[in-house]
């Protein structure tokens, strides 16, 4: 049986979640709803917050929904004044275009999380996870040819083993670690193919620009990689490097591009690849002070997933999944925002 949903207003729970659903409440947050076209905006905001409501708490829509239509104090506390429906709430989030609503997501991430300051020499932190969807893999036996035409595929994780779903790469900024952006991957492709994309579109949204840093675990270790954060994007990758790495054997992949040589002031070009390179070489000659960074990242994944229930998610269409862990992440993010950024408070949040 489910506990009732009971506020005290002295509960530090409480306290972080008003912060939380305070994120959907602004006026800047009502325009990023109209903004996307998710009208009428009161109605787009009382399913978000409940959503965000039903995720903090590990419950499903439907608990949420009686608990809100049983509880006049809640449902002032959530700021909702007209309850929507259980198969409302389902209708609306399936009739969403997916883009629509990740975009909506970033878009409060970005204007109600993030601290509004000049982008200068950002550090984003960049990991993955594995997303468990929740199937019998030991009543059915699943092959690759049952899953062709399915969105999701068989992976494989070091702490799940085997498992049916996605992988899930988060960019974080640091120190702050509020979330800046994520993407979602059918099975567990390697980490080291997926850095070129993602940096791709980090520069797309114009959330890379140059002598950025990146850190990244052994997982996306490559000689190439350094080669492509330097070279095609001018950035500083803290890529911790695995046993028998040579330097060398990394500087022969960065040469200048051709077209740079066409140029009349090539050599003040030159000057652009040469300062990240030898930044570059300078912090791998020092990479274990880095080393207690990519921690943090892993514990926000397991407030993710343990407090916000992603362990195995009861959906099965990539859409589907997308739109929750999109809610998953601002939730995270809201939390981060609110106080909830060192380590140690990030875990006992993650175990309540």
């Amino acid at each position: 049986m489910k506990s009732p949903l009971i506020i005290d207003p002295e509960d530090k729970k409480w306290l972080l979640l008003e912060r939380v659903l305070s994120v959907t409440t602004s006026r800047r947050a009502k325009q990023e709803m109209a903004k996307a076209g998710l009208t009428p905006v009161a109605n787009t905001g009382s399913i978000l917050r409940l959503m965000l409501m039903a995720l903090f708490f590990s419950v499903d829509i439907t608990y949420m929904v009686d608990e809100l239509r049983n509880r006049a104090e809640l449902r002032r506390f959530a700021n909702i004044v007209h309850i929507p429906s259980a198969d409302t709430v389902y209708r609306f989030i399936s009739s969403i275009n997916e883009d629509q609503f990740v975009g909506l997501i970033n878009a409060l991430l970005r204007t109600e999380c993030m601290n509004p300051r000049w982008h200068k020499n950002r550090t984003y932190l960049i990991d993955s996870t594995a997303i468990t969807l929740d199937l019998n893999i030991f009543k059915k036996r699943y092959t690759r040819s049952d899953l062709v035409e399915k969105d999701y595929a068989w992976g494989y994780s070091t702490t799940n083993g085997y498992y049916l779903g996605y992988k899930l790469t988060l960019v974080v900024e640091y120190p702050t670690l509020i979330p800046v952006a994520f993407f979602l991957h059918r099975g567990s492709p390697g980490d080291a193919r997926l850095l070129a994309e993602v940096l791709n579109e980090l520069s797309r949204r114009r959330l890379l620009l140059t002598a950025d840093r990146i850190v990244c675990d052994r997982g996306y270790y490559s000689y190439n990689n350094y080669a492509v954060c330097v070279l095609d994007f001018k950035v500083i990758p803290i890529i911790f490097p695995k046993k028998g790495f040579e330097p060398k054997k990394m500087l022969r992949r960065m040469n200048y591009p051709l077209r740079i040589f066409s140029q009349h002031d090539y050599r003040k070009t030159q000057k652009v690849y040469d300062r990240p390179v030898r930044t570059l070489l300078r912090t791998l000659e020092r990479w274990e002070d880095f080393m207690g960074i990519p921690s943090l990242i892993e514990d926000l994944f397991k407030l993710t997933k343990e407090s916000v229930s992603l362990r195995k998610l009861h959906r099965y269409s990539r859409v589907s999944v997308q739109k929750i862990v999109a809610v998953s992440v601002l939730l995270a993010g809201a939390t981060v925002s609110a106080g909830v950024n060192k380590k140690t408070k990030i875990q006992k949040v993650a175990e309540w």
